[in-house]
């Protein structure tokens, strides 16, 4: 009986101590954290041609980020950004640009690759194309 309850006891030690690890390792990593991740354009006029948004972020991790690449679900959108790291605690900026060309509802995606955790970080702009 006293075995078990020492064994029981053992575990749930090895249990928190690895879950603080797990945290302490984390916050040692770059992290991005966006004040929005999803932005709405709402009506956008074809004739009047490009919109632009920048979504702002924050290294919230313990290491320089760096975004690796970019890509956008078409060639309608162009994502951009700065090569430069960002250190922690300091903010940075993705521009997304979106180039109406029809008409409707319309929803792209930009995938961030990064050293940070986690390596990849989505983008959202949407919004209705209007003549």
């Amino acid at each position: 009986m006293k075995n078990s309850i020492y064994t029981v006891i053992l575990v749930i030690l090895i249990a928190f101590g690895m879950t603080a690890y797990a945290e302490a390792a984390s916050k040692k990593d770059a992290r991005m954290e966006f004040k929005e991740s999803v932005y709405d354009f709402g009506d956008v006029s074809v004739a009047r041609g490009k919109v632009s948004h920048e979504f702002t972020f924050v290294n919230t991790g313990g290491k320089n980020l760096t975004i690796k690449g970019a890509t956008a679900d078409c060639g309608c959108t162009k994502p951009e950004y700065s090569d430069e790291p960002v250190g922690p605690g300091k903010s940075g900026k993705v521009k997304v640009t979106f180039v109406p060309n029809g008409r409707g509802h319309f929803s792209k995606k930009v995938t961030l690759r990064t050293n940070g955790n986690p390596g990849k970080v989505r983008l959202v702009i949407k919004g209705t194309m209007v003549p």
